[in-house]
């Protein structure tokens, strides 16, 4: 090892370019201006700006000078404006924010209390600042008329409940005890649209069936993919309405899986016969039922008996899935930008 005070060596310098032939000198380009001593050239500018004594035209200046260092100039950062790439259920919640009420489908109950909980926490990351309350549509306890009464008779905005239901599509019991509730409010109340249908319904619809074993986790990219199920019963609760819901599931969860999807209602024997029919058609010989519901709108041990009766496997209701918790930060969001859109 050498001795620390020794001065290093310098770097070798650069060697001056040769001479061209007959001694004459390179033109030297100054900043901003033609070479010196290089003949003028159509429209140049002389280096105060101003036109060449030739009368051309002026050529362009140069954006910045160079800095006293001789460095050139940096280009400003670009800076985005603030929620330009946030989540449409990433929402900025002003203090005197109407509530979020969310309307469950039937009576409390402790799987009911359960499945709020993890939605309303998850709701509550979604829309911070937000006061976020719950309640039933049936029963005697933390029933939605009564909340939507306890609030005084005015019309302050702060009065103001955005109700949204617990159900990703129609349901006849649900959406009349809904009405029924609103109806009797003595605050002003914004009742929004249900969940569905929308894509994260059916993110939702394929991951349950992939819990159970019965899909692939990931989105097919090909068509020779194996499946455990080869034809899924998409299954809403009743009605028809119910039923065109879960049919727009139905096209989207097909096109995730690369598989046949058809819809059904529940106690609806000719919609289901029309479902297996249809998958049958398509050459699917292993069916398996996904239900496009949350859980507290239908009965299980209905859906079990229904399955048990086909001889087919049936995926979890969506439940606390958090495409749940994204669209009702995505309903919540809508009636704050533009009330109409709520109804």
């Amino acid at each position: 090892m050498g001795n620390a005070s020794e001065v290093p060596e310098p770097l070798p310098q650069r060697r001056p370019a040769a001479e061209p032939p007959g001694g004459q000198q390179l033109p030297r380009r100054l900043p901003g201006g033609p070479p010196s001593g290089a003949p003028p050239v159509p429209g140049a500018l002389a280096p105060n700006g101003a036109q060449s004594p030739s009368g051309a035209l002026p050529s362009r200046v140069p954006s910045a000078a160079p800095s006293p260092s001789g460095q050139l100039p940096r280009r400003p950062a670009r800076v985005l404006p603030p929620g330009r790439h946030r989540s449409p259920h990433r929402l900025t919640v002003p203090t005197d924010a109407p509530p979020l009420v969310i309307a469950i489908p039937g009576a409390r109950n402790p799987v009911a209390d359960e499945l709020v909980s993890i939605v309303a926490d998850a709701v509550s990351m979604s829309c911070p600042n937000a006061t976020i309350r719950a309640g039933y549509l049936d029963g005697e306890s933390d029933r939605l008329d009564n909340l939507l009464q306890a609030g005084p008779p005015d019309d302050s905005p702060s009065a103001t409940a955005i109700v949204i239901p617990l159900l990703t599509g129609p349901n006849p019991r649900a959406d009349a005890a809904l009405a029924e509730a609103v109806a009797g409010a003595t605050v002003p109340v914004i009742a929004t649209d249900h969940l569905g249908p929308h894509p994260l319904i059916a993110e939702a619809v394929h991951a349950r069936l992939a819990d159970a074993g019965l899909a692939r986790a990931s989105r097919v990219r090909g068509l020779s993919i194996a499946n455990s199920a080869d034809g899924i019963i998409v299954l809403a609760d009743r009605g028809e309405e119910a039923e065109h819901a879960a049919g727009v599931v139905a096209v989207l969860l097909s096109s995730r899986l690369a598989i046949p999807a058809a819809p059904a209602s529940v106690g609806d024997r000719i919609s289901l016969d029309a479902a297996i029919t249809r998958l049958r058609n398509s050459r699917a010989s292993m069916l398996a039922v996904a239900p496009c519901v949350i859980g507290p709108e239908s009965d299980m041990g209905e859906l079990d008996a229904m399955c048990a009766g086909l001889g087919v496997k049936r995926a979890q209701p969506i439940a606390g899935h958090p495409a749940i918790s994204q669209l009702i930060a995505m309903r919540y969001g809508a009636a704050l930008a533009d009330k109409r859109l709520a109804v």
